[in-house]
């Protein structure tokens, strides 16, 4: 009985991680990158070894997607084999699936265009990140094979997991510029400021393609539709080598026994996966104070009472999900009450405010959107209406100047009358001659 229970639930965690499609360039790549591949399959992905140009290469079948995640690790792949190619990526990725790509030197004009699809732009076939300041003491002598702190990764643990205590990174490969002005783009791991990217068997004699702390290593992006992709210029960054082997810089003296890469690759792979970072809404309740339930409709003036509980994915299971920023407006055009949601026990957030006075169509609106967490989005549309004639106050203090006039004017038109009816005034009789 025991076993039959194991046995479903590792099959359970296997669906729960999707199947995964994992193009190389060779079958050597499958050896040499073995401790990265096993620690996907320990943490139930399925994954499915195809070359990069086989001809029967398809990511869908009659409108459905044989795949969830895609990894590519064939960096000087020409061209695509069978149906697959940029566009086809690119369709994969609108429409939710995740995507973790690596190239080195050698990249190829194929990942190229696709890295220009996401918002990244690679460095020219030949080119290496270079630093002779932060270059390995086992480097070759054209100071490619770097040591990186891990203090360049990007402040967001979600997403490369806590920098504190990691060792520093081994890195050799091309460089990556992002735009700065795409909200959606990260760039996970940045080079030193003593860095460049440059062909380092070409005399420098035009500026290079990216510089200093622009020269990113490890990118990322997070689509509109939560879609996940990841881009290392460097194919070694996940080998067993680089996992394995000890760090020491030449010069600055970053040295470990073990690098952290294999923490960071770890990390980053959880994230683009989606396995961190992933939010749902569990429900959304609103009701007047005092009562239990939704009304068909909201009068002016009333306090309402507005409730979300919101879930976080950790270890495949639903937990949760605590913050101190979550924000809710009470929308018709623009935002009439924006506030801070107050956190209750068990993934609960509420506030509590005074309708406006202005009747219309409203909507509850939670826009949560913070670097390496899905985007949480929800509304909820409520009718406001004005006050019922019968609801009205029957006397208003402000207006008590005006029933002062009003009665006043009766009470005078009152005496006139009365003297106008009732005093007589004497005749004048003409004096005869």
């Amino acid at each position: 009985m025991k076993l039959i229970i194991l046995l479903c639930s590792f099959f359970a965690a296997s669906l729960a991680q999707g199947p995964t499609l994992v193009l190389l360039d060779n079958q050597v790549i499958k050896e040499t990158h073995s401790i990265f591949f096993k620690s996907l399959q320990d943490r139930g992905y399925t994954l499915t070894f195809k070359i990069a140009d086989d001809a029967s290469l398809v990511l869908s079948r009659y409108g459905e997607y044989l795949y969830k995640n895609l990894i590519i690790f064939a960096p000087s792949v020409e061209e695509f084999g069978g149906s697959l190619n940029v566009d086809a990526i690119t369709q994969f990725v609108d429409d939710g699936g995740n995507v973790l790509v690596a190239g080195s030197s050698e990249t190829g004009d194929v990942l190229r265009e696709l890295a220009s699809e996401c918002g990244f732009e690679v460095d020219e076939e030949g080119a290496f990140v270079i630093d002779h300041h932060g270059f390995s003491v086992d480097d070759n002598g054209q100071h490619t094979k770097l040591v990186v702190s891990s203090d360049n990764l990007i402040d967001a643990p979600v997403i490369v997991g806590p920098k504190k205590g990691v060792a520093p990174l081994l890195y050799q490969g091309t460089g990556i510029l992002t735009d700065v002005e795409n909200p959606l783009v990260l760039p996970l791991l940045t080079a030193d400021s003593t860095a460049y990217s440059f062909n380092p068997d070409q005399p420098i004699k035009e500026y290079p393609h990216a510089v200093g702390r622009d020269t990113v290593l490890i990118a990322g992006i997070q689509a509109r539709n939560n879609a996940r992709v990841v881009f290392s210029g460097s194919l070694s960054f996940f080998s067993d080598e680089f996992f394995t082997s000890s760090v020491e810089r030449a010069q600055g003296g970053l040295s470990a026994k073990k690098s952290g890469n294999e923490d960071v690759s770890t990390a980053v792979t959880q994230w683009v996966f989606k396995e961190h970072g992933q939010l749902r809404v569990r429900s959304v309740k609103h009701h007047k104070e005092g009562e239990k339930d939704a009304p068909n409709d909201y009068t002016i003036m009333e306090n309402v009472v507005y409730t979300i509980e919101i879930d976080i994915l950790e270890k495949g299971q639903w937990k949760p999900f605590t913050a101190t920023d979550v924000q809710l407006e009470f929308v018709r055009i623009d935002p009439f009450v924006r506030t801070t949601l107050k956190r209750k026990p068990a993934g609960q957030y509420e506030a509590r405010f005074t309708i406006p006075d202005v009747y219309g169509v409203y909507q509850f609106k939670v826009d949560y959107d913070r670097v390496g967490y899905t985007r949480l989005f929800s509304t909820t549309q409520v009718s406001v209406r004005p006050l019922q004639h019968t609801q009205y106050e029957r006397f208003i203090t402000s207006a008590y100047p005006y029933y002062t006039g009003a009665f006043s004017m009766m009470i005078g038109v009152f005496i006139f009358s009365f003297v106008f009816l009732h005093l007589k005034e004497d005749e004048k009789k003409p004096k005869g001659d």
